[in-house]
This record gives C-alpha cells, structure tokens and sequence, in this order.
C-alpha cells in the first residue's frame, strides 16, 4: 500500500473514531438530560371515582395545582383500583377515604402499604339508607321488614366494591333485613331516587352526606339503633409510599385543606352546572380564593 493510502486510511480511522466518541458524548448528554427531567418530573396523578362529591374535589385540585405549574392527570377507578393503584406506585393520591366506619376495610388491609392521612378535610360526614320524607311510617332501618313489599325487596345501591355498600351488606345482616342490595352506579342510583320521588314511589338507598342530591329532593336518614353505619364520619386522602418526599409542598397542601357543608355543597353546584366539571371547578375557585390560598399558603 503506498503511503498516501495509509495516510488515507489513517485519516480515516480517527474520522470514526471522533464520531462515535461524539455520539457516545451526545447519548450521555440525552440520557442526562432525561434523568434531570424524571428528578423535577412535575406530573401527578390523581384517582377520580364517580361519586359528585369525588369529581368536584379532584377537579378542584387538577385546576389548583395545574395554576401552580403541576402537571394533573385523573384516572377514574372504583374504589378497590385505587388503592391497588396507591400500593403499587401507580398512583399518587386520592383525596377521599372515609373514617372510621366506610372505608375500615381499605385501612386494615392497605395501611402498611398505603399512607393514610390523619388529616381530614371534612369533618361532619354522615352515612345511612335513605326514604323520601313522604313515607312517614319508616324512620328506622328496624322498620323495613314491616314494609319490604313497598320496595319490592331491594335496596337500590351503587357502585360494588365501595366501603359503604360493604357496610351496607353487613347492616342486612346486623338487622336481619328480608332485603336485597341491588349494585349499580351511582348516577344510575340517584336517577332511580328522581324517578321514585316524581311518582311519590317508595325507595331506600344507601346515601352520604354531603351530597347535592339534598338539596334537589326532600330525603330523611333512618335511624340506625346498631349503630352499623357509625355516627359522624370524617374524610381524608392517602397517597403512595414516598409521595410526601417526592411532592412535599403539594403534601403540605392537601393537609391544610378544609371544607365545611356549604362550601362542598357550593363546589359540587357548580361542576354538576358546567359543561366541563373543570370549568365549575375553576369557577369556584375564583369565588374562594381567599380559602384556597389559605390551603396552598
């Protein structure tokens, strides 16, 4: 080979060798690049579950911390998703647990591997069946078997799987009901309380409080003399393990944050009424921004 050809390949051996070692230098930077993103990764997600009250607050809280810069993602699950969901990192937080009595049994079972807030944002819940006011005769789960026939042998109920369906099956047994839990969701639920009330028809339900339903139709609590369905409830939030490290300042947040009956029942009028339940959400905000920035001070 003569000795331009080797100064030729010669040449060329560091030409290939000064591009690879660019592209092992631009690979690292990237991959850099991708770590320092995943490390300030602004993105949470939320699970949503199908109740009115549940919809408005985690469309308040994608509307409060997307205005803060976070990225908010709601993901819809029953109940017994989402705390599988908290347990295997898949989730970062859901903003309602009822205690003591509604959600017992995702405590006992979850509580190692879930975190469970000892801050409550609402402290005056209630839970219990429910009859329209114009049956004057029921004021008591004690009564029900004495009228079965009214309802054709069924408690009208929501979604399986949700603590208070679960506390309801055992307030049959507690009573000795000759009734049926019939499962469904809940707006199918609260579209059967509408019918029932316009045709002045029997119903019972299992039904929470705060709820907007209230305020649409004259409902009564029974009295519960077992005390199955505990007395007042009080609702937190849970989120997966290593969530207060990893989001410190929305953890403080959700710790700050309170609500009373009027101003629930306010947020839940408001998403109902908008087209997008954001927008409601959004709306509220702007009316109560005096109480949000005592949540996010």
């Amino acid at each position: 080979m003569s000795k331009w050809k080797k100064g030729l390949s010669f040449i060329l051996v560091l030409l290939v060798v000064a591009v690879f070692t660019a592209c092992g230098s631009t690979s690292e930077e990237t991959n850099s690049g991708q770590s320092d993103a995943e490390v300030n990764n602004q993105d949470i997600t939320i699970g949503q579950i199908n109740w009115a009250e549940n919809i408005a607050v985690t469309n308040m809280w994608k509307a409060i911390l997307e205005d803060k810069g976070y990225n908010v993602e709601l993901k819809v699950l029953n109940m017994g998703a989402t705390m599988k969901a908290l347990e295997s990192g898949n989730l970062d937080a859901s903003l309602e647990i009822w205690l003591p009595v509604q959600d017992a049994i995702y405590l006992e079972k979850f509580q190692d591997t879930v975190n469970f807030s000892e801050s409550t944002w609402f402290d005056n819940a209630k839970v219990g069946l429910v009859v329209p006011t114009y049956l004057e005769d029921i004021n008591s789960v004690e009564d029900l078997n004495e009228h079965k026939e009214l309802f054709n042998g069924e408690i009208v109920g929501f979604d399986p799987g949700a603590g208070t369906m679960e506390v309801t099956e055992q307030l049959i047994k507690d009573y000795n009901l000759d009734l049926e839990l019939v499962p469904s969701s809940e707006p199918a639920m609260l579209s059967q309380i509408g019918k029932a009330i316009e045709n002045e028809e029997p119903i019972v339900a299992p039904l929470w409080s705060p709820h907007s339903i209230f305020s649409n139709y004259d409902l009564k609590f029974l009295e519960d003399p077992q005390n199955t369905f505990g007395g007042v409830e009080k609702i937190h939030h849970a989120t997966r393990h290593g969530f207060e490290e990893d989001y410190s300042e929305v953890s403080e947040w959700f710790n700050n944050w309170k609500m009373d009956d009027q101003q629930i029942g306010q947020l839940i009028d408001y998403v109902e009424s908008a087209e997008d339940p954001l927008d409601g959400a959004k709306k509220w905000i702007e009316e109560n921004q005096e109480l949000v920035d005592e949540w996010v001070k």
